[in-house]
């Protein structure tokens, strides 16, 4: 690679992570918006439902993030490797699984969607908003999980810019929709649900038509007689399993934070969601990082190149962790004016400015955990994820909780989501020197 190790390590890394840190922030930016606007009406309920109703969604998508994750770090190895058929073999059989799923979404949603209204425990007008946003936003499930595979796919061929074109198209028509909605036809929660409805199918058939431009030739590669190969079905569903593990300890901790947010008050929930949006901001910066990290450390694994492999994952850790420490500083000095920016409600200001700290320091914090996660995807050892996670969620989150919130009331919330980010940082860096070309070293 031209520039030796680590400058074309840099060039690897900053070509797939600024198109990925461009898509990921129009995801938070359009939770910032519907934020915003829900925080803006005269009902402080609105912004309640908005909250539930999205982390209703968070677990049900979220927990299949896998579709995305696993698809990628598989893909990329194929790539690594120069498999064709491996390659659009393992596409063909994420959008088949992923349709099921949705399709099952839809299904399901009334006994899911009642186990969840229940473990939040809001008051019954901000269920009733938050019901209503549910049955509108389900019919997207079959084009989300449709579009998680497509695009852990692309960034397994090493492609950055069709996830980015993807993502900020669907989120961009998503907010028009929803200002149009909101703003244009006094609607409420169901502008929210309508708007995200119409752009996820919008943003799935786009993802379709920039796969047949580019990759219409790999169509010749699919071999429906090895769709059901044990071998590759086995793998897939090995990776998949711990991702899927992993990704639901990761909705639990977020689920349980804002229930118990809700069982507070709407006045402590209403401020604990906004900061928790800024939580998310910093994850999806720092989340592009992790996603060229996928993309890499599967290829040059697939390739058998440890140089650039052990390259790679140093180089990425100390940018997603550099950017971390940026965000954390950005959030120190801009705080209340951000705050300010979500609601003009000055007890939701005061409560969240009490509590700030915690979201000033989680930038820094969380940075290696997001990036080794990258690595790890890349690598598919993702046995190791399950494991810590599930380590950094019973043995640290849980107690830190039930232990701080005695002590410190709702900081000790916050010290658990901190402890909960910190625990997972540090259990993965003590498994990632065994990430290597077998044979190597």
């Amino acid at each position: 690679m031209p520039g030796g190790i680590p400058g074309g390590v840099n060039h690897q890394i900053l070509r797939l992570a600024i198109p990925n840190i461009v898509s990921n922030l129009s995801v938070p930016l359009l939770g910032l918006v519907d934020t915003a606007l829900m925080g803006r009406l005269e009902n402080v309920a609105y912004l309640g439902a908005l909250a539930i109703g999205s982390m209703v969604f968070n677990f049900l998508y979220w927990g299949f993030g896998f579709l995305r994750m696993g698809t990628t770090g598989l893909t990329a190895q194929e790539f690594g490797a120069e498999r064709r058929e491996g390659m659009v073999m393992i596409l063909v059989r994420v959008l088949f699984l992923a349709g099921l799923i949705g399709i099952l979404m839809v299904l399901l949603k009334v006994p899911v969607v009642a186990v969840a209204f229940r473990f939040m425990d809001a008051g019954p007008e901000v269920t009733g908003f938050a019901q209503e946003y549910v049955d509108i936003r389900i019919f997207t499930a079959p084009a989300m999980m449709m579009l998680f595979g497509l695009q852990g796919w692309f960034l397994g061929m090493q492609n950055a810019t069709f996830p980015m074109i993807i993502t900020i198209v669907h989120n961009v028509l998503n907010i028009v929709l929803n200002l149009l909605f909101i703003q244009g036809f006094g609607m409420k929660v169901d502008g929210v649900a309508y708007g995200t409805l119409i752009s996820t199918w919008l943003a799935f058939f786009l993802a379709l038509g920039l796969f047949f431009w580019r990759y219409r030739g790999l169509m010749g590669d699919i071999r429906w007689d090895r769709f059901f190969l044990p071998e590759a079905l086995l793998r897939y569903f090995s990776v998949n399993r711990d991702i899927f593990i992993r990704t639901l300890c990761l909705i639990f901790t977020f689920t349980f934070f804002t229930a118990m947010s809700a069982r507070q008050g709407e006045l402590v929930l209403a401020a604990n969601t906004i900061l928790l949006q800024l939580w998310l901001v910093a994850s999806y910066g720092i989340d592009g990082f992790a996603y060229a990290a996928e993309s890499l450390v599967g290829r040059y694994l697939g390739g058998r190149d440890d140089g650039r492999l052990q390259g790679v994952i140093r180089r990425v850790i100390l940018w997603g962790v550099g950017l971390g420490a940026a965000i954390s500083v950005v959030y120190g000095i801009f705080g209340r004016g951000i705050l300010e920016i979500f609601t003009g409600n000055a007890e939701v200001i005061a409560l969240a400015m009490s509590v700030i700290v915690w979201t000033v320091l989680a930038p820094a914090v969380s940075g290696l955990s997001y990036v080794l996660d990258g690595v790890f995807i890349g690598a598919t050892r993702t046995g190791v994820m399950r494991n810590t996670m599930l380590i950094a969620t019973l043995l640290v989150f849980l107690p830190v909780y039930w232990i701080g919130t005695k002590l410190v009331g709702v900081h000790g919330l916050w010290l658990a989501m901190l402890m909960f980010m910190l625990a997972r940082g540090v259990s993965l860096a003590w498994f990632v020197k065994g990430i290597r070309v077998r044979g190597s070293g």
